[in-house]
């Protein structure tokens, strides 16, 4: 499955309701599981971003659905990036090769 890493960054209101950021990052492996994607890590980081998700999402479209739902919630705003692992770009390579 493709995978997506996901800069977030909380909102006025996500940082309001830090104490709660457990219990959020646990709904949203739930709800991305129900869309048949899989909540693969998050890491709270310190920088300009404060967490970082690695979802696996059938699609480009779940993972979008997945995101949406997510910052629908106001918790937080996301940067999304499409990630290849080393199979994958094994064979971009060979595309772009020729």
């Amino acid at each position: 499955m493709p995978t997506y890493v996901t800069l977030l960054s909380w909102t006025d209101q996500g940082v309001r309701n830090y104490k709660d950021t457990a219990k959020r990052s646990e709904a949203f492996g739930s709800a991305v599981q129900k869309l048949g994607a899989k909540l693969l890590s998050i890491y709270w980081t310190v920088g300009p971003y404060d967490l970082v998700a690695v979802v696996e999402a059938p699609d480009d479209e779940t993972a979008t659905a997945a995101l949406l739902q997510l910052g629908g919630v106001g918790n937080v705003r996301s940067t999304t990036l499409r990630a290849f692992g080393p199979e994958e770009m094994e064979r971009i390579v060979a595309k772009a090769a020729g």
